[in-house]
């Protein structure tokens, strides 16, 4: 089973080879705080203060970056006149600006936000009024006259106006959800092409993609000839969606999260059948940004029925060592952190007609769970859970705090639960 599940992973591995490459041989260049990466011409990211030169750098990312049509902002702030002259220059050029989440734009960045033909808040945006040490009202006044005339080439609400010099200099203001409608400081870009994707049908039951349905030889409802599996992948490939600069950060995958021995288990678009984990994970990248996921079934016993499953989100966790799945990321993702499940894995963990007696955390059996994958998800979801039983033909599920000693159950599924810690095997770029 390993060699089968090594052989998957070589598998889109291949596939990627050429991004793989493309990754080692980027390269950063650095203008103060700005930052022009060679595999990303469209972008250009602000990250840090702006300070007295900071007008000047940004130019020089311009020339570095000549096509860049996207700014993406986590700034403190900083120095006005900079922030003024560096929203001036968007504005010329008709760049988009974006803030993505966990990232913040605060004082003079707001400026350069502002200034974007197209932009978006998924951080936060922060205003407050001008801060200056000098006492010479006169030149405060022509500062703050600056400012106005800046924020009305950019059709920027009067209402942000008044919040942004209503907010005391020491303090600042940062826009709630609410506001950031309510002001209308997202703003979408011109000339956006609609889109129609036609979606291949689910799978009859549901269409979970459970570690238990890996293990399955068969799936009702699911054609396995190759004609069929073809025409279903080519109903996914519309014409490619004209995107603007910030969808195109926030919604194109550029990246793919690896994982072997983890089922994304759920939320399926469709289920077919493929080659090899290549051709699934080619599947779900070719759909036009519907299929976010994919898990694919390494199990050789496995001849007929899908082996790929193609899904519109990450969906839930789930342990299986038969399970290859990657997950797509776009460019306001940050790479999956590991994480830690408790797992029943389907091919090792479960054992038909055992029995384990005592230990229940309850009187009675569990309400809901009324198959095996219902009990023995329940029992993952479950934090006392270590182990359950379920005896078919009552259909009653029976979570263990405790493992009594096995024995003989005719016609009873138990499953042990383990610990287990999932990362990327690898995070590859697409770009």
């Amino acid at each position: 089973m390993r060699k089968t599940l090594r052989s998957a992973v070589m598998g889109v591995f291949a596939i990627l080879l050429v991004a793989a490459a493309t990754e080692s041989f980027a390269e950063d260049q650095t203008f103060g705080p700005f930052l022009v990466d060679s595999t990303k011409p469209e972008l250009i990211t602000l990250n840090g203060l702006l300070d007295a030169g900071s007008a000047l750098n940004f130019r020089r990312a311009l020339q570095a970056a000549p096509n860049a049509k996207l700014i993406t902002l986590n700034s403190p702030g900083g120095d006005v006149q900079m922030g003024l002259l560096i929203a001036d220059d968007i504005h010329q050029r008709k760049l988009a600006t974006y803030i993505p989440k966990e990232s913040k734009c605060y004082s003079a960045c707001s400026f350069v936000f502002l200034a974007g033909k197209e932009r978006k808040v998924d951080g936060e945006l922060g205003v407050h009024q001008l801060s200056s040490d000098s006492p010479n009202l006169v030149g405060a006044q022509l500062a703050i006259s600056d400012i106005i005339e800046v924020l009305n080439r950019f059709d920027t609400p009067m209402d942000v106006m008044h919040v942004m010099f209503k907010t005391p200099p020491d303090d600042m203001h940062v826009f709630s959800q609410d506001e950031i409608t309510q002001y209308r400081l997202n703003r979408s870009g011109d000339n956006k092409t609609p889109t129609v994707v036609n979606v291949p049908a689910t799978s009859s039951g549901g269409g979970a993609a459970s570690a238990d349905q890996l293990s399955t030889k068969t799936m009702p409802g699911v054609s396995t000839s190759d004609s069929t599996t073809s025409s279903s992948l080519q109903a996914g490939l519309s014409p490619q969606t004209k995107l603007s600069p910030i969808e195109e950060f926030t919604k194109r995958p550029n990246r793919i999260a690896i994982y072997t021995g983890l089922d994304l288990f759920g939320d399926d678009i469709s289920s077919i059948r493929v080659d090899d984990a290549a051709a699934c994970a080619k599947g779900c990248l070719l759909m036009n940004g519907q299929c976010k996921a994919f898990t694919f079934n390494t199990d050789p016993k496995v001849r007929k029925g899908p082996n790929c499953f193609l899904k519109a989100s990450a969906g839930r966790a789930d342990g299986n060592s038969v399970a290859f799945s990657g997950r797509f990321l776009s460019g306001a993702d940050p790479d999956p952190p590991t994480f830690t499940l408790g797992t029943i894995d389907p091919q090792s963990a479960l054992f038909n007609d055992v029995d384990l007696p005592g230990g229940d955390l309850s009187r009675y059996p569990h309400r809901s769970a009324r198959t095996p994958l219902d009990c023995r998800l329940a029992c993952v979801d479950e934090a006392q859970c270590v182990a359950f039983t379920y005896i078919k033909a009552k259909k009653e599920c029976w979570l263990k705090g405790a493992v009594g000693k096995p024995m003989f159950g005719r016609n009873m599924v138990s499953g042990l639960k383990t610990l287990e810690t999932f990362s990327p095997a690898r995070v590859l770029s697409l770009d």
